[in-house]
């Protein structure tokens, strides 16, 4: 089956008898006593019956509907049933300051909003009434000034609504590493038609099979749930298991129970699950491909998940790509082709054959610069999405005729394979940071994550990111040797670290946090 219509997307795959069965780590919040396992039937007659909540709670074709609760599959799941109701669903991350949510909200203007008792909580705590932003809130559990699930259940499922492929079809946010984030607009077209169908096809070694036991810890709330999601109902893979905890223990016996042929993470998700690496029966034993998205995994992670399999030949596929265009590049890892890397940039692979077009111009003239020479990368791709919601000339400052401009400084090969050098905001004037963290990540075993963070009129200030905050001095000396100059480092433990919902580091937030100042070298123009 290929995916198209995400409103029917669950029916049509139950009524083609896929017998994929899901496994959670705990129970979704619409349906807290629905347990942690369902068969395909299930999961539609769920999205049937969130429809009806939707339409009852007022929802109706062309309004716009926002999901912002506690981070769970269900997230997508609600998404589809905005759809079956022809409403545009916006994905809203849960771990957004109460602040940048109003902002968000304020833009889209929702005719309904979902939330969890929870997140209207922590809003007030900061002051803001989350409530206030749609004409109906619909909480999962009793909440001040919004309707509970619970009155809604039972409401009769309106009939399938279609649209035309070139409508909006459904609203993300980019990751906000830098600032407020971008309500980002994407039509069937765009993410199902150019992504998702892409993504299903049959294809050797890296496609998904119909053996295959998938795993998956990611951000529900991000763009790429939704069309992973249409992937996963249209393959059918015999098992899905959904993490919504990074906690080793805690994910270590679902893991057990199911173990996975296929792993897909965020790049924070394989750092804190990577201690189950190390037991002696790791969970990782039948992975044949690791799958990550978002940000950059360094080389030290990507061996540890490599030798945890058993397999023969064990692949790790990874990429680079923006929430406007899904991915743009991709590389593929085996256990032999893991090297240090250079200082110089990140290597990220080549272009998505047939549907990615990238060149590397001067930011200042936007003239193409030779092979090997860093400069700003443009992309062409039929996966483009529709506009920012809100922002429209900002979204039309970032096209260059055909082209758009990522905002990213990158390197293109004589061969053809791109490396990123750093987000322009995020740049520094000697090295690359991304490539940087990854060698300090080398360097420094106890490491869970190094960050470089650029300064406009002073050395790097690097952050080591250590399990008790602690590090020696020597093995800082030890790790910077042959480095370019930084300042001394700041040792925190992972809680002290700000981070967006995909788990990134939001960088301006904790510059600002550490130094008094949210000046960096590049000059943030194309973010």
């Amino acid at each position: 089956m290929r995916p198209h219509d995400m409103g029917v997307l669950f029916d049509r795959a139950a009524a083609r008898g896929h017998p994929t069965r899901v496994h959670l780590d705990r129970a979704f919040d619409i349906a807290p006593g629905g347990g942690t396992t369902y068969d395909v039937p299930a999961l539609a007659e769920l999205v049937r019956a969130a429809s009806g909540w939707w339409s009852a709670a007022g929802a109706f074709p062309g309004g716009r509907v926002a999901i912002l609760k506690d981070d769970h599959w269900d997230i997508d799941l609600l998404a589809c049933a905005a759809v079956r109701v022809g409403a545009v669903p916006a994905k809203l991350s849960a771990h957004l300051p109460a602040e940048t949510a109003s902002t968000l909200l304020k833009r889209l203007e929702p005719d309904v909003l979902v939330t969890t008792p929870g997140v209207l909580e922590r809003a007030t705590a900061e002051g803001v009434d989350l409530a206030a932003f749609a004409r109906t809130t619909v909480s999962t559990g009793p909440a001040p000034g919004a309707v509970a699930l619970d009155e809604l259940r039972g409401s009769a499922p309106p009939d399938p609504h279609r649209r035309d492929d070139d409508q909006p079809l459904v609203i993300t946010h980019t990751s906000g590493t830098t600032g407020v984030p971008k309500l980002v607009v994407h039509s069937t077209r765009t993410i199902i038609g150019n992504l998702a169908r892409f993504e299903a096809l049959p294809t050797p070694v890296v496609g998904l099979r119909r053996d295959d036991v998938v795993a998956t810890a990611s951000a529900y709330a991000h763009g790429r749930t939704f069309c992973w999601t249409a992937v996963v109902m249209s393959t059918a893979p015999a098992e899905i298991v959904v993490l919504t905890s990074q906690e080793p223990d805690q994910v270590d016996p679902l893991l057990r129970r199911h173990p996975p042929t296929v792993v897909e993470g965020l790049p924070s998700a394989f750092v804190r699950l990577k201690p189950l690496t190390r037991r002696l029966a790791n969970p990782f034993g039948r992975v044949r491909l690791f799958i990550s998205t978002y940000d950059a995994v360094h080389p030290a992670t990507l061996r540890a998940y490599l030798k945890a399999s058993q397999c023969d030949n064990p692949l790790w596929m990874d990429g680079w790509g923006q929430t406007e265009t899904g991915p743009l590049t991709f590389r593929l890892h085996h256990r032999g082709s893991v090297r240090r890397r250079r200082l110089q940039a990140h290597p990220v692979g080549r272009p998505v054959p047939v549907k990615t077009r990238l060149k590397v111009v001067d930011p200042g003239t936007f003239q193409p610069v030779r092979p090997g020479e860093p400069g700003l990368v443009l992309a062409r791709t039929r996966a483009l999405c529709l506009d920012y919601l809100g922002e429209s000339e900002r979204f039309e400052d970032k096209k260059v005729g055909t082209w758009w401009n990522t905002g990213d400084l990158g390197i293109r090969r004589r061969d053809g394979s791109v490396h990123l050098v750093d987000r322009e905001i995020d740049c520094a004037p000697e090295a690359s940071c991304v490539a940087t963290e990854g060698l300090l990540e080398e360097r420094l075993p106890r490491a869970l994550e190094c960050v470089l963070l650029s300064r406009a009129d002073r050395p790097p200030l690097p952050v080591v990111v250590t399990a008790d905050g602690e590090m020696s001095g020597h093995a800082w000396r030890h790790a910077t040797r042959g480095l370019p100059a930084m300042s001394e480092p700041v040792v925190l433990n992972w809680e002290d670290v700000p981070r967006t919902g995909t788990g990134k580091v939001r960088r301006l937030e904790l510059l600002n946090r550490l130094t008094g100042s949210a000046n960096t070298y590049g000059t943030g123009r194309w973010t």
